[in-house]
């Protein structure tokens, strides 16, 4: 029995060094892309921390540069000189309030002020030095970036199951932008499940953001939606198998995580005038100041309170398609008829002016001057893969999908070592 148990496990263990070689082995490409495309400097302070007392603090409000820098124990002159060696390096005016800071103070009788660090973001902070010599510097973290692979199912919204999944719901905002002209995520129903393969992004052990998405597969209703990253004529974009382009002439929606609260009918009764009467857009509940974009490019025709609608955009794409957005609470800064917008700009948000129960979207579709249903709309795929490009994307999903089962592998034998009470 144990010679069996021991048996199994060497066979474990080898399969998953050699998987682990060849997984290594093949990231080297998918690492070479990342690094053309991402320069990151080293973490490093400048200076020994453990040769000074630190002590931490957080900007509270009211809190300038200068009132800081002397209740830490700077002298007006060296509060000055920091002033002026700020100038081209860091704006003092873009301290928030809430930011952690560390003061380093010099193990001397006088405890003097050394140096204060502010931290500006998770990945970057500024240096300001009054020891030996007075600078100012800004010094970018390491960021560490780790393949992974992870699977989810649908039981109730692609967020809530992010989560129970143990997933970043960053990832969630990843996989919708991706997918936002294939799928309605406002119409993911259970039973749908999806797998990708990405990049996490680490400073020292802790996650910072989601990298790259180098392939993906959803489905959805039954049906496969398969996504590789390609980049073609320097911009890097996402298709199918068949090297057609994930991106289309129009998005699925216009605005994200929300759900739809009245659809596309010819005999809706009005929840406020109680009249049964055609409601020819669908509307969706979202919270008040949620960004509405503008589902493809076009041209704006019309910007202004109309009656019932409220605060009305609408936009002609093209000869064919003109679309309307009502009840917003206020225009996008700059939004003026005649402006030419870009899909995915952001052209108001969500609002409940006019005749309206409560915060939502009412989105409207005219197609030939005939109102259609914004759900079962088709758009055109925008340009597919170039002949002279279909060798090099071929080879592209070999790897992500030779990456992917490498991933599977691994995970599945580190399973099974769990499960035998082996330590890998």
């Amino acid at each position: 029995m144990m010679k069996n148990l021991w048996f199994k496990v060497f066979i474990i263990l080898s399969i998953y060094l050699f998987s682990s070689v060849l997984l290594s082995s093949c990231s080297e490409s998918v690492q070479q892309e990342v690094e053309q495309e991402v320069v990151v400097e080293n973490y490093e302070l400048g200076f020994n921390t453990s040769d000074f007392e630190e002590i931490e603090g957080q900007i509270k409000r009211g809190d300038v540069f200068g009132s800081l820098i002397l209740r830490l124990g700077a002298t007006t002159a060296q509060s000055q000189q920091l002033m002026d060696k700020s100038k081209g390096v860091f704006d003092l005016r873009n301290i928030r309030i809430g930011n952690p800071y560390r003061a380093y103070y010099q193990n001397n009788e006088a405890k003097d002020l050394a140096y204060l660090v502010y931290e500006h973001s998770k990945r970057s902070f500024v240096v300001f030095s009054l020891h030996d010599s007075v600078y100012v510097s800004i010094i970018e973290r390491d960021i560490e970036r780790r393949l992974r692979y992870s699977s989810a199912t649908i039981t109730s919204s692609l967020w809530v199951d992010m989560q129970r999944a143990g997933l970043s719901t960053q990832l969630a905002i990843k996989l919708s932008d991706l997918y936002a002209w294939s799928i309605d995520f406002f119409g993911l129903r259970a039973g749908d499940h999806f797998s990708v393969l990405y990049e996490e992004l680490y400073i020292g052990d802790n996650f910072f953001d989601i990298g790259t998405i180098y392939s993906a597969n959803f489905n959805h209703a039954g049906r496969d939606y398969d996504a590789f990253r390609f980049v073609q004529d320097e911009t890097p974009q996402y298709w199918n198998s068949k090297g057609e382009n994930l991106k289309k002439a129009f998005l699925k929606a216009p605005l994200n995580f929300t759900r739809i609260s009245s659809g596309f009918t010819y005999s809706r009764r009005h929840p406020v005038t109680r009249v049964v009467r055609p409601h020819t857009g669908v509307d969706y509940a979202a919270p008040a100041g949620t960004p509405v974009m503008s589902i493809g490019d076009g041209v704006v025709i019309q910007r202004a309170y109309v009656g019932a609608g409220g605060n009305t955009v609408k936009i002609r794409h093209n000869s064919t398609y003109t679309t309307a957005y009502l009840h917003l609470s206020r225009f996008a800064s700059g939004l003026t008829v005649g402006k030419r917008v870009r899909q995915g700009e952001v052209i108001g948000y969500v609002g409940s002016t006019g005749v309206s129960t409560g915060p939502h979207l009412d989105f409207r579709v005219w197609k030939n001057g005939t109102p259609i249903n914004p759900l079962t709309m088709e758009s055109p795929p925008a340009d597919p893969i170039k002949k002279e490009n279909l060798e090099l994307f071929r080879e592209s999903v070999v790897r992500y999908n030779y990456l992917k089962d490498s991933l599977i592998s691994q995970i599945y034998i580190e399973e099974m070592l769990n499960r035998l009470g082996v330590q890998n």
